[in-house]
C-alpha cells in the first residue's frame, strides 16, 4: 500500500494523539513527556519556518510527519501501530528526492543509541 505525504495544516485531532504517545517522544526527541497542543505547535512552526515539513497518510488515515530542515536534517515520526510496514522508509527516499531538487549535497538523520529500529531503516536506504 502506498503512503502519501502533504504540507502540514493545522490538524490536532490527528497530530496530537501520535505526540501524546511517551514512547514515540522519546523514540524521536528523547522525550520522556508528551507533548501538549501549544509545544506541538511551536514544534510544527519551527519544522515549517526552517524547511519542509509534511503529514504521512496510510490507507486514509494520518500517521505521522516528516520534515526536512534547510540544515539537511529529515526526521519521521509514525505512529506506534503503524510502525514496521515501511512507511517512513518511503518517506525518507521521498525526502531524499526532495534534498537533490534542493541541491544539498548530504543530509543527516540524528537517531538515538536507543533505538535501534529508526538507525536500521535508515542504514537500509543507505544513510551510515
Amino acid at each position: 500500500m502506498k503512503s502519501n505525504c502533504f504540507p502540514i495544516t493545522k490538524n490536532d485531532e490527528a497530530s496530537l494523539p501520535r505526540y501524546q504517545d511517551v514512547d514515540v517522544c522519546k523514540q524521536v526527541y528523547n522525550r520522556d513527556r508528551p507533548y501538549d497542543l501549544n509545544l506541538l505547535h511551536c514544534m510544527y512552526e519551527f519544522l515549517c519556518s526552517h524547511g519542509e515539513c509534511y503529514f504521512i497518510e496510510y490507507r486514509g488515515k494520518l500517521v505521522g510527519d516528516v520534515s526536512l530542515r534547510d540544515s539537511a536534517e529529515i526526521a519521521i515520526v509514525v505512529c506506534k501501530e503503524f510502525q514496521n510496514r515501511h512507511i517512513g522508509r518511503r518517506c525518507a527516499k521521498e525526502m531524499l528526492k526532495l534534498a537533490r531538487e534542493k541541491d544539498m549535497d548530504f543530509v543527516r538523520a540524528n537517531i538515538y543509541s536507543f533505538n535501534p529500529q529508526s538507525r536500521h531503516m535508515f542504514e537500509s536506504i543507505g544513510f551510515y
